[in-house]
């Protein structure tokens, strides 16, 4: 059953998935050529803290860390370990923080230092993905137009849609109603409801949409080896239409990027 939320909920909510994007940010300026995944997991989980929050992952189904730390062919909920960042690597980011009582989970896939172009390529067409299925997330719709906007875009660029691993409901639990498929068929699926909040959370494979998964029973791979790419953002349906809770902002600006890919998703302007 999808949990509808009051608007002094989404507020809290709001917060909490806030915490998230500063602790992505403060990350960013970490992440580099030799950086140690480690201590970059220990650095988010003393931040997280110090906003009166705590780690949504740490000890999730006994997860071990604060942080899913997912490089290159990795897809999904990689385990950080001491290996250092490699020059040309890229690595998703995936964290989460309860704050209020309430979840704030998103991702951001990092370069780390220079990237093949076709890597960067589908680090942009992933992120462009996001928006195009946010975009489909407003009053009228259903479930299934999400997931079609984001499939089409993303095959259209020759590239894999993993279907095993799909966004989510969000709230006072990490997973709630409903499912949020990055596939799918317009038309289909749970129909959209003022006071929804979800997590869209495009996962694109350069080549096969196949996976694997590693015997420590959570890194998920490309079955093919290729890299893979995942953004996430947590978005709240308001007046009929998507309202962004969390944000990139706190990354680009510790990377020197400009960008105003959010503002037609929020009703005010996000002050950092």
């Amino acid at each position: 059953m999808i949990q509808v939320k009051t608007a002094e909920e989404i507020e809290l909510m709001r917060e909490s998935a806030l915490v998230v994007s500063k602790t992505l940010g403060m990350l960013a300026k970490e992440i580099k050529p030799g950086a140690n995944p480690l201590k970059l997991d220990k650095m988010a989980e003393e931040f997280i803290r110090e906003q009166g929050a705590v780690p949504g992952f740490l000890g999730m189904y006994d997860f071990p860390n604060t942080l899913n730390w997912s490089p290159n062919a990795q897809v999904v909920h990689g385990i950080p370990g001491n290996e250092p960042l490699k020059d040309g690597d890229i690595i998703s980011v995936d964290c989460g923080a309860v704050k209020n009582g309430f979840h704030g989970d998103h991702a951001y896939t990092f370069e780390v230092g220079e990237v093949a172009e076709e890597t960067k390529k589908l680090l942009k067409v992933t992120k462009e993905s996001l928006y195009i299925g946010i975009r489909e997330f407003k009053l009228g719709n259903r479930v299934g137009d999400v997931g079609y906007a984001i499939q089409k875009y993303t095959e259209d660029h020759g590239y894999g849609v993993v279907r095993e691993l799909v966004g989510h409901g969000l709230g006072r639990e990490l997973h709630e109603d409903p499912q949020m498929p990055n596939y799918g068929k317009r038309g289909r699926g749970k129909k959209f409801v003022d006071g929804m909040v979800v997590a869209i959370e495009p996962m694109i494979n350069m080549g096969t949409k196949r996976i694997k998964q590693l015997r420590d029973g959570w890194t998920i791979l490309t079955a093919d080896g290729k890299p893979s790419a995942h953004f996430e953002h947590d978005v709240a349906l308001i007046d009929g239409k998507p309202e962004l809770l969390s944000t990139f902002q706190y990354i680009y600006e510790a990377l020197g990027i400009t960008s105003d890919e959010e503002d037609e998703f929020r009703s005010k302007k996000l002050v950092l």
